[in-house]
């Protein structure tokens, strides 16, 4: 894009009154996404577009309690938001879980895609996967399928035992629902609130928090979580783990005030509680101008533009994106695919949207069925001829399981998000005849 387009779409959206910006896992789930929202964050700061109604930059992710996994640390950080390298840290949180601070970690632990690699190396041969269909929503599906199968035992902990990553366990812990077991959520407009179980999970089912407790116990470690007695008691201790950091809610009392108040939004400190009433208690972060920053200032955060990691080229001559389907389809389709009724809604077999121009070109009628190759799979795929795809492009929806055959190994540095959005292809009839 040329600096000049660039400058007046800033200036354009400088005039306007007031711009609200929005984005999806298309911008995150690249090899540069952090950097890409920062851009977009950048675009609305210089333009007078935070803190104020009607403005802001949004992101929207593809689970009910993203940001609570983000603020809270159940991936690579320290527990709310801490540094496992940081000595001062790590006093913090062995001080408020009451347990020796030996036995915290003193180096940060490793990402998904590290996780892959260790299982490569050697270094880890035995995986533990909650809630999460790996087989299927991976990327680079045959290359993590083929470590799978290498691992000297795999636990997959999940409502469902019919996934394709339960297919490679040795052993499935039977997981409970959101509506079976009670916890917390913090939605996209930073709102804690309660989720109350209405039903008993079916069988053995349990919810996470007792099988990790169960779990702690076998292993003998059950001491050190002698203060998890219930969901509400690990809220308690997250809420002193939260002091301190941009999402410091040590102002929210107990469940019942979530309860009470139609859920919170963070930060909540003491004196935010005070004034805080039913439904009426939203508050606009940044509207006085001031930042999560030592000196109270915004920052711009700027690097340069990186290269796309395969580009198409006279062998692989298609950029495939990948993202969601139809309305009908979720993620990896452990739940829609039961349903009868949203199985009639949507295509049974997997499709490859692709431009009018290229099909012209390539003489592919729409329906046609298209062997999709990339320099790490090949699968066949029903053309659907769309105008909303640009040229050069060619778009799969990922919730079938054979499409990140096709994907890369490539991660953005600072999310470690893998980069779904690109990768090169080519398209051949069916009977592996070029078009």
């Amino acid at each position: 894009v040329a600096p000049e387009l660039l400058q007046r779409l800033a200036e354009l959206i400088h005039r306007g009154k007031r711009v609200s910006f929005w984005w999806t896992m298309g911008i995150n789930q690249s090899h540069e996404g952090v950097r890409t929202a920062q851009a977009i964050i950048n675009l609305a700061l210089m333009t007078g577009n935070i803190g104020r109604p009607g403005t802001g930059a949004n992101s929207i992710t593809g689970q009910c309690n993203a940001m609570g996994s983000r603020l809270f640390s159940n991936t690579t950080n320290l527990l709310g938001g801490h540094d496992f390298t940081n000595p001062g840290h790590r006093h913090k949180v062995a001080d408020i879980l009451n347990i020796p601070e030996q036995n915290i970690p003193r180096q940060n632990s490793w990402a998904y895609s590290e996780i892959i690699e260790g299982i490569r190396t050697g270094a880890i041969r035995g995986l533990w996967i909650i809630a999460t269909n790996t087989a299927h929503s991976w990327i680079n599906q045959n290359d993590v399928k083929e470590l799978l199968g290498k691992l000297d035992f795999l636990v997959v902990q999940d409502m469902y035992h019919s996934t394709e990553t339960a297919a490679y366990a040795d052993l499935v812990l039977p997981a409970a629902g959101w509506g079976e077991k009670e916890g917390t959520f913090i939605n996209s407009e930073r709102r804690f609130g309660v989720i109350r179980s209405v039903k008993k999970a079916p069988g053995q089912a349990l919810s996470d928090f007792r099988i990790f407790r169960l779990v702690a116990e076998s292993w003998g470690c059950g001491h050190l979580f002698a203060n998890w007695t219930t969901p509400e008691s690990v809220f308690q201790s997250m809420k002193q783990l939260s002091a301190g950091q941009p999402c410091d809610i040590t102002g929210i009392t107990d469940y019942r005030m979530l309860d009470e108040l139609g859920g919170v939004q963070w930060p909540c400190k003491p004196n935010d509680a005070a004034t805080l009433q039913y439904n009426t208690n939203e508050r606009r972060l940044f509207s006085g101008g001031h930042f999560f920053h030592a000196d109270g200032r915004a920052k711009f955060i700027f690097e340069e533009p990186q290269s796309q990691p395969e580009p198409p080229d006279a062998e692989y001559p298609f950029t495939l994106l990948t993202g969601r389907g139809t309305a009908s389809q979720w993620h990896t389709q452990t739940r829609t695919s039961k349903s009868a009724i949203l199985r009639k809604l949507y295509p049974q077999d997997a499709y490859l949207e692709i431009n009018r121009a290229d099909a012209d070109v390539l003489k592919i009628m729409d329906g046609a069925m298209l062997q999709v190759t990339s320099r790490r799979g090949s699968i066949t795929l029903r053309a659907v001829i769309t105008s909303t795809v640009r040229p050069g492009q060619v778009f799969a929806p990922m919730h079938y399981d054979c499409v990140n055959q096709l994907t890369q190994s490539v991660f953005d540095p600072y999310s470690r998000q893998p980069g779904y959005k690109a990768c090169a292809v080519s398209l051949n009839a069916a009977d592996c005849f070029p078009l």
